[in-house]
């Protein structure tokens, strides 16, 4: 399919409303910053209906492409340092090493990676450990279905996103728009 050059790059991701919510509230400009190619993502868990729900969400945006999974801490930083992925989906509860310790690792391995953590922890200093790491985000796992689209639109939009039932836990570091 031929790229239209007058399309802008700009493009609007409707999420679905909570509970009647209002649409056009919902609704979150996407800039690619004239990007042509997919997002490319590495999604990071070990549980896998958990993986493939996280996969089911992402597919409902044809420009997230899933590159690879791992469902380890040591097969997380190999399959980072080895794809290159432009966003890195990482869970902190792995087996053979955590997600703080991949991270840590995946930033010097593949810098230009964007890592958002997905996690059943909420504790306000594994989250703000995760965040001092350089990671761009922190979707609570129990709130994936409401917000991980929208997590995942402001990450690539360089900002900082972190679960709303974090955030008056985080006041010091997290940034408001």
């Amino acid at each position: 399919m031929a790229k239209n050059p007058n399309a802008s790059a700009k493009r609007s991701l409707a999420l679905p409303a909570d509970g009647g919510g209002n649409r056009a509230h919902n609704e979150i400009l996407l800039d690619r910053s004239g990007r042509g190619s997919p997002v490319r993502v590495l999604v990071v868990e070990d549980f896998a209906p958990f993986r493939q729900v996280i996969r089911s969400t992402l597919q409902e945006r044809p420009e997230l492409q899933v590159i690879g999974e791992a469902t380890d801490g040591l097969e997380a930083v190999q399959k980072a340092e080895e794809l290159q992925p432009d966003l890195i989906l990482l869970d902190i509860g792995l087996p053979k090493q955590d997600g703080i310790e991949a991270a840590r690792r995946i930033r010097k391995l593949a810098p230009g990676c964007k890592i958002l953590f997905v996690c059943q922890e909420n504790s306000p200093d594994v989250v703000q450990e995760a965040l001092c790491l350089g990671a761009a985000g922190y979707v609570v796992k129990a709130r994936t279905a409401s917000e991980l689209l929208a997590a995942v639109e402001a990450v690539l939009q360089g900002k900082q996103f972190v679960s709303a039932s974090l955030e008056r836990d985080l006041p010091a570091i997290v940034a408001h728009d």
